[in-house]
């Protein structure tokens, strides 16, 4: 069975390794057909990943083909010949935040491809409900499921309703998926982005945003542009999706009073805020973790749908005789990488 095994910071490898062992109870082999690449991946190949040791199979944006099931109810609704997405958070099921429904914050949370080998590979032994099939959507769609619902679970925890005036901050793949289903629960989505190239690309594939060029702005201008855009107004929540901490920390004062503020980028290191100025607009702080299978629902359902058109989103493809080559370029701004693809 091939594998591309990153073998320490800045170096892959193809390997042939065993094949996995028939399903047992509750599990499915899968086909690993296509791979997305995500921020993830670009930070363990460069070695910044935290909590990450090499060697290491990357992959978590899976779009998989069902091969075999073992017996037990839990593979009852899944078929040989599926097409799925695979939800890649390994939980323990049993913790306090499992007991709640809080899968994605899981004590003893394992994520493929990060904390355990993951999809980069031809053929994949998973838990069978973390499947989640589509008759309707291609595999290269389904791959790119996992990324869409670290959005939609963001805007999940808000509880948005229609017209309501939205700011993302950050028009990577997280943050255009968080305006994405922004848009689909009906807010009006302003996304603050420096790069004029991310502003074209959201502008080209999300069609209904207002767009704010953020480049050496300080944070009194983009209010002052904000409430320009609003008649006077602020926006009631505020996504930051940069992973950037002088951006999380200034985000505090892009909201109105009473707003929410989701800091679904992650840093790693220290955050700080003005308490009293905090207070004084009794702000909601939300932090999002990753997405639970009732958002993978909920995208797979948009996509089929056609709330979500993801197929501009996939500006890169590679196939595993090219990808050594290729994944390094990948890095490179000027390369204009939205999503890029694996096909195995």
């Amino acid at each position: 069975m091939l594998a591309i095994v990153l073998e320490e910071p800045g170096r892959f490898r193809l390997n042939e390794t065993p094949a996995p062992p028939a399903p047992g109870p509750g599990e499915a082999l899968v086909r690993v057909g296509r791979v997305g690449i995500c921020g993830t991946d670009l930070h363990a190949y460069r070695g910044r990943q935290p909590f990450f040791s090499y060697p290491r199979i990357l992959g978590h944006e899976l779009g998989v083909e069902v091969v075999a099931l073992g017996t037990g109810s839990a593979a009852s609704a899944l078929r040989e010949g599926d097409r799925c997405a695979v939800e890649p958070y390994l939980n323990c099921g049993v913790c306090q935040a499992c007991r709640r429904g809080r899968t994605n914050c899981c004590e003893r949370l394992q994520v493929l491809g990060v904390h355990r080998d993951g999809g980069m590979v031809t053929h994949l032994l998973v838990p069978a409900h973390k499947l989640h099939p589509s008759a309707r959507l291609p595999l290269e769609h389904l791959a790119l499921v996992e990324m869409l619902c670290i959005g939609a679970h963001a805007v999940r925890r808000t509880e948005l309703v229609p017209g309501e005036p939205v700011l993302v901050i950050g028009a990577g793949p997280i943050g255009l998926a968080t305006a994405q289903f922004a848009l689909v629960a009906g807010a009006a989505v302003t996304v603050l982005e420096i790069s004029p190239a991310r502003r074209d690309f959201c502008r080209r594939a999300l069609g209904q945003v207002e767009l704010l060029d953020g480049a050496g702005l300080t944070p009194a201008d983009v209010v002052a542009q904000l409430r320009e855009r609003l008649s006077g107004d602020l926006p009631t929540v505020v996504f930051d999706a940069t992973g950037n901490p002088h951006s999380m920390m200034n985000a505090f004062g892009l909201g109105a009073n009473g707003s929410k503020l989701v800091l679904v980028g992650l840093v790693q290191g220290e955050l700080s805020f003005n308490d009293p100025e905090f207070h004084r607009r009794e702000m909601t702080l939300l932090a999002s973790r990753n997405a639970t299978a009732a958002d993978f629902r909920t995208v797979i359902g948009a996509l089929e749908a056609g709330q979500v058109d993801i197929a501009p989103w996939i500006t890169h493809r590679s196939r595993p005789s090219t990808f050594l080559d290729d994944f390094p370029t990948w890095l490179e701004p000027e390369r204009g990488v939205v999503k890029a693809m694996l096909e195995l």
